[in-house]
Parts: C-alpha cells; structure tokens; sequence
C-alpha cells in the first residue's frame, strides 16, 4: 500500500502483513525505529539505528564507545533523505526505495515485499558520487531496533551451531547469556554478540541466520543472510533494549574492503527477515514460505523424485563397473528413480585426493568405458548422475599446469593449496568455459540428468587481482552464482545437489538455484536423527537431502530407523540393497513405496516442532510436516527399552494411523491434540499420518 508520510518525522511502509516505521529528520540519517506485524503497536519509546550502516578508510565512528561494534560510523552519519518510493517488481511484489546522500556517495535501500509472507528482502547499494576513490569497510544489509522486549527475561536469542556431522543445532539464549546487559548510569554498554561466519563455507561453524523473539509480546523476527560465504550479524545493547544489524563480510572481521572508483557501486548479499507472531517455530514457517517463492522454479521440487548413490555406508568413493551393476539393479528394484556415481569415477586408484579436475571416466575402473555402466542405469529405467567438484582442482592434476593464473586463488604473490587442492576463480573466463565443457560434454555423451557439486575446502579469500582477500572471495562467490544460472539455463531440467561435506553450505544464494541440500556427512543412523529433524529449520523439506542407508547387518528396527530419517525430506538411499535378502529388500521398498504415496503433501506442507527443536543428544524427537487437513509425523526414540512418547499436536486430529515400518509394534493413542505413542525396546522410530476431525 502506498507510504504513510502523513506524521512530520516519520514513514510508514505497511505491506501485507508487516509495517515497517523509519524516523525521518532533515537533520540526521534515516532510522529504522520498529519493523513489526500489522496492527502491533510499536515500542512507546524510540529506540532507532540508522537505516543505512556503512564505513569508509580513513574515517570511523561518532557518538559511541570505543569497541568493535558496527554502529554510528561518521560516513554513515553524514547521510540525508532524498526520496522513499514504492514500486513493484518484474514479480509483482512491492518494493521500498530509500535513496540517501552525502556530499560524497549515495546509497540505495531496497527492501522487497514478498506477497502472501510476512517476509522482507533487504539489500544496501553505496555509489561514489565524489571526485576520488572510495574504500568501504563495513556495509550493512539490513538493520532493526524496536524489538520491545528488553535486556532480561522478555527477550531470547537464538543461533544454530554447524559443523561436520553436526549440523543444524539450535541453541537459544537470553540477553545476559549473550553478553548484553544493561549498565543503567554508567551509560551505553560497549559489547555485542555477533555471529560470524568464516571463509568460503557458509554453514562453518553457524547457521547463516538467527532470530530475537520477544517473549513478552509473541513476537519473533528470523533472518537468514542469503550468501555462501563470508556473512557477519550483531546485536547490541540500545538502552534498554537491543539492535541488529546484518552484513556480508566486513574488514574487521573477513578483510574485505571494497574500492570505488568515481561512478562505480556496490551491492550488498540479500538478507531476509520474517516477522511473526508467536515464536521461532512460527519464523521458520514464515521463511519456509518465502524459500519456496525466492528459489527458481524447478520441476524437481514437486515430483521429489527418489535418489539412489552409491557413497554412504556404501562403495566409499570406490565405484567400478562390476561394484555398481548390483547396485543398479537392486536401487530399481526399491523403487530409485535416480542413480548418482558419486566420487571416483574419474581416477584409477584411491588415491585421487589431490588429483582430481579433468573429469575424465577411469578406463581402470570402467574397461569398457563409463558409457556402458550408464547405459545400465538408463536401461533400468533410472537417471543418471556423477559427482563432480568443479570449484577446486587437486596440486597433481595436470590441469592445475594447463590454466592461467588468473584461474587460482593467490595470496601474498602465492597460488593457495588448501589440502592437495587448489581453488579456483571462477571470475577466471578459461576456468568458466572449462567447466561448461566439462559438463555440457557429461550431459551429450552419457545423458547425465543430476549433478551432485560437491566443495571441501573452505578458504578465507583470494588478492590475486590486487583486492582484498575479503572481497575476491565475495567477487568468486557472485561469479560461481553467475555460472550456475548460465548453466541451469542451458540445461532447464538438471538436477544439481548442493554438498559441501555434507551440510556446510545450508544458504539461500546457493539453494535459490541449487535443486537440493546435502543436510550432512553423518554416517551413524542415531546420530542422523537430529539432523533430520532440524533440517526444514535451514531449507525447504523438498530440497533436505537425508542419506537413508540400510544394510544387512540392521535388524528390522534398525534398517527402519534409518529409512524414516528421510522420509520427510528427501530420500538419499544408499546402505548395500544389493547384499540384501528379499525380506531386507522389501522393507526398503515399502518406505520408498510410503515415500511415494505422500511425496506431493512434502511440496507444500510447514513444519512443525512438536517436541521442540532437537537437541543432540535427545532420546525423543518429533518432526511433522502440515498441508491442508493431513499431517505427517516422524517420531524418533534414541534410548534402549521400552518407550512411551507424549507429542503435543498442532491442532485438533481425528485419526492417526502406522505408515511405516506397518509390521513393527506400535501403539497410538490419538486425544484430540496429543498423540501417545508406545514402542517396544529401542532405538525405534515411525512415521504416522494424521487427518482433521471433520475430513
């Protein structure tokens, strides 16, 4: 709706289910003073940030503390309105334009409207509209106060740990926990909890995102940074309450700095936010929403097609023809619809580490030619796919000699080898049309439908073209984006996976392209539970690859377990069907078969949390996804006896049935909005269907 300017010293911006309020004074740069869901009075008091944060060399900060926040820089105080307008994209969604000036740059605030969300997309444009360079050192994408619920019980703070088979871990804190507490006479506090993420791995050792959630009010406001690389959030005591600001890399914590020339601009990475009512389960929903409409539309998204590779609890990266006709046949027969070689498929041993990058088929492994082992897999009526890491290339490689320099990663006058690898610019032309040739020629000689890229090494930057190591990372991040657009539009119905050992790239840069989220590395099946379970918190429920990984030496509980963990996201079977009895097969089979059944309700549904979001080590976990009048609900039991879990339902259900494993004890007691479910000696887990009263 158009923009509410009728009050002398502010601005109003109401769009769908959110209104966001800015303070604007001839005298002083525009401030965010609340950002908060429709007809939600805002705080009483103001408590703004400057709309637009930014640094430049040479100048620093006004009016705080000395410290390492990112607030009241002098370049960022010097700014002055121009004009706020709405306008809608080439989608239709409403979009707010602040453009702001000093005598020397001029910034542009976009903030995008996203219909039926109650999310909003913010990025911050900086111009050089002086007579010399400019250098930037900090720049913020988004930035928010008026959260209302203080600096004591009415405000919790929540991040979520990352790491190698570990992914996706919750934590919530409160305000004192975080380091923020209010110093009342002393004046301002100087300190500030700031999430970081380091290199080229977005999900390192943190989730891009976070969220502040006002206890007192229900109210919770959930932000994901939409970049897969270096990314940097903080928040800070403002009084009595606290602000938030959101970036990409910055100097102080990435090296990056960014020079302009006269003319020239700079971009920040997106950040989105939704802003709900209730509490972070309530934002991942919002944002579940949103990932859906942001990301490029693919087919895949809605057919979920069930993948079979052959890594996991599986060939190890060991394949050859004679390991994978067995293999192809039994993925067939369970059901597969894609059949992925993963690694070395390209190399004659096992030692390939540092010798991979001309993605050529080992004749070693494959004597009569990869083609005929593809041939297999098409025959079997399954897709197929190859595993390839097309941003590194091993020190052995002869391709490592072929590229120019321009083509690697450098620090200090040195090319970067980064455990035997060495990574490469994708800014770099030749590197961009070797890769093109390398997959186009997979594509026309074998027919390959799926890709799984993978990405191991995670480096700080590169200064190879005189910049900072900071901002030739962000330059290579943008261009590899570039390079998969290109390819996604040369090829409409590729699939491509996104793996970076396993769950260490969980973004939004990647995943608005990327078909699916390798959620984890994990190879225990109690340990992947968790994971699992938290996955639709980072990304789409159709997009969250799960390694489903049965073997022979599973009993039934065990082979079961291991199934449902992807029966709610996106089944990534591996494990070895082909040493499997008919007994072992078949209950494969059914779980695909389930799969199947109830795929089309995983497009569209939200999720829920019914237990909470999962602890580590959590002997009980809940995980239900909900579209229209169906749930379905996977329940996890970690411990070893007999088990008895009570789980709190999001409305009122009628019925409530067994989907899988059907043959294996199980008792359901449905009241209404809870569910107890009993199980016999554990671990032991289910996925059960409920239906509304009255359908």
């Amino acid at each position: 709706m158009p923009i509410d300017d009728s009050a002398p010293d502010r601005l109003r911006w109401t769009t769908g289910d959110v209104e966001l309020e800015l303070l604007v004074d001839p005298a002083t740069p525009v401030k965010v003073c609340s950002l908060r869901p429709t007809g939600v009075q805002p705080p009483t008091e103001d408590l703004a940030v400057n709309l637009v944060e930014l640094n430049l060399s040479g100048h620093g900060r006004i009016h705080e503390p000395p410290g390492t926040r990112h607030r009241t820089y002098a370049a960022a105080d010097d700014l002055r309105l121009i004009e706020a307008a709405e306008q809608a994209d080439a989608a239709g969604n409403e979009v707010l334009v602040v453009r702001q000036a000093s005598a020397v740059l001029e910034t542009v605030s976009r903030i995008e409207s996203w219909a039926g969300t109650s999310v909003l997309r913010a990025t911050t444009t900086v111009i050089n509209r002086g007579t010399g360079e400019l250098t930037l050192t900090y720049l913020a994408s988004l930035a928010l106060a008026g959260f209302g619920g203080g600096l004591r019980a009415g405000t919790r703070i929540h991040q979520a740990r990352n790491s190698w088979c570990a992914e996706l871990r919750w934590q919530v804190l409160s305000p004192e926990q975080a380091g923020l507490v209010s110093i009342l006479g002393s004046g301002q506090a100087k300190d500030r909890f700031a999430a970081t993420g380091l290199g080229s791995w977005s999900g390192a050792e943190l989730l891009p995102m976070g969220a502040v959630e006002n206890v007192t009010d229900g109210l919770t406001w959930t932000w994901q940074i939409e970049h897969q690389g270096a990314w940097h959030w903080e928040l800070g005591g403002l009084k009595e309450d606290l602000y938030l600001q959101v970036s990409g890399p910055t100097d102080g914590e990435h090296q990056w700095r960014q020079r302009l020339a006269p003319g020239e601009s700079f971009t920040t990475v997106p950040v989105a936010v939704a802003v709900t009512r209730g509490g972070l389960d309530d934002g991942l929903r919002a944002l579940t929403s949103y990932r859906r409409l942001m990301r490029r539309p693919q087919a895949d998204h809605t057919n979920l097609p069930v993948i079979f590779n052959d890594y996991m609890n599986c060939l190890w990266g060991d394949p050859s023809a004679a390991k994978l006709t067995p293999l192809i046949k039994a993925a067939a027969e369970v059901g597969a619809e894609y059949f992925v070689i993963d690694a070395g498929w390209y190399a004659d041993d096992s030692g390939w580490w540092d010798t991979v990058g001309a993605w050529e088929p080992s004749q070693v492994r494959f004597p009569d030619g990869l083609g005929k082992t593809i041939q297999e897999i098409h025959d079997a009526g399954l897709v197929p796919g190859l595993w390839l890491e097309p941003e590194v290339v091993g020190v052995r490689s002869e391709i490592a000699e072929q590229l120019p320099p321009d083509a690697f990663f450098w620090r200090d006058g040195r090319r970067i080898a980064e455990t035997g690898r060495y990574h490469l610019d994708f800014r770099s032309a030749a590197v961009r049309k070797r890769m093109d040739a390398v997959v186009d020629g997979l594509i026309a000689q074998f027919g390959v439908g799926y890709f799984k890229l993978d990405y191991n090494i995670n480096l700080p930057g590169t200064d190879a073209l005189g910049e900072a190591p900071g901002a030739g990372l962000l330059g290579h991040n943008r261009a590899y984006l570039s390079w998969l657009d290109d390819l996604l539009d040369r090829h409409p119905g590729l699939v491509l996976e996104s793996c970076a050992s396993g769950g260490m790239r969980p973004d939004y840069a990647m995943l608005a392209r990327m078909t699916l989220h390798s959620t984890s590395d994990q190879v225990d099946l109690l340990a992947y539970a968790p994971i699992a379970a938290a996955a639709p918190s980072a990304v789409t429920p159709e997009q969250g690859a799960v390694w489903a990984y049965p073997r022979p030496v599973h009993t039934p509980e065990e082979a079961s377990f291991a199934l449902v963990n992807a029966l709610l996201g996106r089944i990534h079977l591996s494990g070895r069907p082909d040493e499997m009895d008919a007994e072992q097969l078949a209950r494969v089979a059914a779980a695909v078969s389930t799969y199947k059944e109830h795929r089309s309700l995983i497009a569209k549904a939200e999720p829920h949390w019914p237990l909470g979001l999962p602890g580590w080590y959590d002997d009980q976990l809940a995980l239900a996804l909900v579209a229209d009048e169906t749930a379905l609900l996977a329940v996890w039991c970690r411990g070893d006896g007999p088990t008895t879990v009570d789980v709190p339902l999001p409305g009122v259900w009628r019925t409530a049935d067994v989907l899988f494993p059907a043959d294996l004890p199980t008792k359901l007691d449905l009241a209404d909005d809870h569910l107890r479910i009993t199980l016999p000696a554990g671990p032991a887990a289910r996925l059960i269907r409920l239906h509304r009263l009255g359908t």
